[in-house]
């Protein structure tokens, strides 16, 4: 055996089978969403910091109503495979196209809420559905 670690060695084609093989299919998932990311141009959500404004990418995970103050929100949860942000759309109890499942990507300036990424009313363009 050669002084190399393994880690440093280039990983040849029946290596890097190997590995896809012993992967989750959740891992494999988040490796495609990452991708998908950056060949879009967008931030990666686990980048994101408070008050910045950016473009993400993701999958939607959930969707669901739930009125905040009185008013209808809906909201979403984005995941692009490093991490999750909340998609809410104030006023709204619906909107085509917003469904578990779906890719978008979202623009608008980053809020902290309860410790967590929040993307409130944002300019979104939903990716189409050939793509997925």
């Amino acid at each position: 055996m050669s002084g190399v670690p393994r880690s440093e060695k280039p990983a040849g084609r029946f290596r890097r089978m190997l590995d896809r093989l012993s992967t989750s299919q959740e891992d494999l998932e988040s490796e495609e969403l990452r991708e998908d990311t950056e060949t879009a141009g967008c931030t990666r959500i686990g980048d994101c910091h408070d008050r910045q404004i950016v473009t993400v990418t993701g999958t939607l995970r959930t969707v669901t109503l739930r009125p905040r103050a009185g008013v209808p929100a809906l909201e979403a949860e984005l995941f692009d495979g490093t991490a999750a942000l909340d998609v809410v759309w104030l006023g709204r109890r619906s909107i085509t196209g917003i469904e578990p499942g779906r890719k978008l990507i979202a623009s608008g300036r980053i809020s902290m809420s309860r410790g967590r990424r929040v993307l409130f009313n944002p300019k979104y363009e939903l990716r189409p559905l050939g793509r997925e």
